[in-house]
């Protein structure tokens, strides 16, 4: 048989009709997963924006002291406004670095109609006399974290605690707490100390639209299938249409 015959036989009315269909599914299924690729990148853009473009807002009626630290408030640029507890009330949060080296954060409590949100006014190297706090209603920025899980004892002689736990300050304060604390920007109440380099949001994870993804890679596994479906009946076709050839010879 010629070459031209072996090409002809490849593009016989049955196998046409075949090849066809064959590059209609593996373009659909290419496409699919590509649109099921772009909405995974979608995602993941939207959830990085979420994350990293958040406005700031006024504290008040942003939270209430009853209800728990949800992942909304995390990272959350605030305005505050409130007055702050009496000096004696501060505390000296130990064994926190900044620029590679390990001092302590003071932790203040600031009163909002009467309960009080923990905020860390600043760092110092050198934790000793408490810094006198400012006077009367202020208004200030910071960032909302979450309350540190590590346990935490509360050195009442010393006017230290290992951690920024809650639980353990609400024995400690005559306040309701929030379950979170904020960490001030603000220079003006920092008492002279250095603030704190609020936590950056972390890198959006890969996992954000993962059922997407796996769309995606199930609509091209799809297409390879119909690949393999293609040449194993297109071969079968060929080798059939030559079994009949021979035996009419």
């Amino acid at each position: 048989m010629t070459r031209g015959g072996a090409v002809r036989r490849w593009f016989t009315p049955g196998l046409v009709g075949l090849h066809v269909f064959a590059v209609v599914a593996v373009v659909f299924c290419v496409l699919m997963g590509l649109w099921q690729a772009g909405v995974y990148d979608s995602r993941k853009e939207g959830e990085r924006a979420d994350k990293q473009d958040v406005p700031r807002v006024a504290f008040a009626g942003l939270w209430d002291v009853a209800e728990p630290f949800t992942s909304r408030l995390n990272h959350r640029p605030v305005t505050i406004t409130g007055t702050f507890a009496p000096a004696d009330q501060q505390v000296w949060v130990v064994d926190k670095e900044q620029d590679g080296r390990t001092g302590a954060w003071l932790l203040a409590p600031v009163l909002i109609d009467g309960d009080a949100l923990m905020v860390v006014r600043g760092w110092s190297a050198t934790p000793g006399e408490l810094p006198a706090v400012p006077r009367g209603a202020v208004t200030f920025d910071g960032v909302l974290e979450p309350g540190e899980g590590n346990a935490a004892a509360y050195d009442p002689d010393r006017g230290t605690i290992g951690s920024v736990r809650i639980p353990t300050l609400l024995n400690v304060l005559p306040y309701d707490l929030w379950a979170g604390y904020a960490i001030s920007t603000d220079a003006a109440v920092s008492g002279g100390l250095d603030l704190v380099p609020p936590p950056q949001p972390g890198d959006v994870s890969w996992t954000v639209g993962l059922r997407n993804l796996a769309y995606a890679l199930q609509w091209w596994v799809f297409g390879a299938f119909a690949v393999f479906m293609w040449w194993r009946m297109a071969t079968e076709s060929r080798a059939a249409s030559r079994a009949k050839v021979a035996s009419d010879s």
